[in-house]
């Protein structure tokens, strides 16, 4: 995902890849929105800068970016990208990934290893990554959609920088919309309220905008859809919900705010 998602790909290369892997950035450069942190004088930008990127956690809802600025972190400081996700991994798999990395750091490589979910590996599999931490084997960059001052150890977060990722807001999906129309060497079939609606949808989800626009994109039409035709076709992207979590008290304080009159 200036974008979210960027790319240079050849026909050849695009034939079979879905649109948000396309247009996957090149660059910290390319990404779209995350000012906060990518800015300039932004804390990525700092410890680049500084060359001291630390052990990281990224915390934000899906679709914005995460996977994304965590693999170009790797490119940046030339250390060797390993991702892993706490839904499908367990501890024989965390110790084939330690112990590649101290083969690595044994010759002169570092490993930036990403983890999806981090927040779903139990304390005995978070304490499991301090060592590493600690001596340099890794540079941990987790992921995690829930809060991690509930989620995660205090041992992790007292070594790991917590940085917020935010959903995209209506000019950075715009930006994406004008970069996946120029791939796909075409205008999108829609008026221009038919246009918000479907950013509306993406609800701040880049990779849910580009999944909607892929699809869009396959149909054969004659002529440009209002919103009645584009709703009749895709289905509006539910609320996100989790009972419990932060989205839980967000749409509770949505839908207890007053009307405006």
């Amino acid at each position: 995902m200036a974008d979210l998602f960027g790319s240079q790909n050849t026909p050849t290369e695009m034939g079979h890849r879905p649109l948000a892997d396309r247009l996957r950035p090149k660059t910290l450069s390319e990404v779209i929105g995350q000012s906060q942190i990518l800015g300039p004088e932004a804390p990525l930008t700092v410890m680049l800068e500084g060359g001291a990127l630390s052990s990281l956690i990224f915390w934000g809802p899906p679709g914005v970016g995460k996977t994304t600025i965590a693999r170009l972190l790797a490119d940046e400081t030339d250390l060797h990208f390993v991702q892993i996700s706490a839904i499908f991994s367990g501890v024989p798999e965390l110790r084939r990934v330690f112990d590649a990395a101290k083969i690595r750091r044994q010759n002169g490589q570092g490993t930036l290893l990403f983890v999806d979910e981090i927040h779903r590996f139990n304390k005995a599999q978070q304490d499991g990554f301090l060592p590493y931490m600690e001596d340099g084997t890794i540079l941990l960059v987790g992921a995690t959609t829930e809060n991690p001052s509930f989620e995660l150890n205090r041992a992790v977060m007292s070594r790991a920088q917590v940085l917020v990722l935010e959903r995209l807001d209506a000019a950075d999906l715009e930006r994406l919309v004008a970069r996946a129309e120029g791939e796909l060497q075409m205008s999108l079939p829609l008026d221009a309220p038919t246009r918000q609606s479907l950013l509306d949808m993406a609800d701040g989800d880049g990779r849910a905008l580009l999944n909607l626009i892929e699809q869009i994109a396959a149909w054969k039409l004659d002529a440009p859809l209002d919103k009645a035709a584009l709703a009749k076709r895709l289905s509006k992207r539910a609320a996100q919900y989790d009972k419990g979590g932060d989205e839980h008290y967000n749409l509770i304080s949505y839908l207890t705010l007053p009307l405006a009159v």
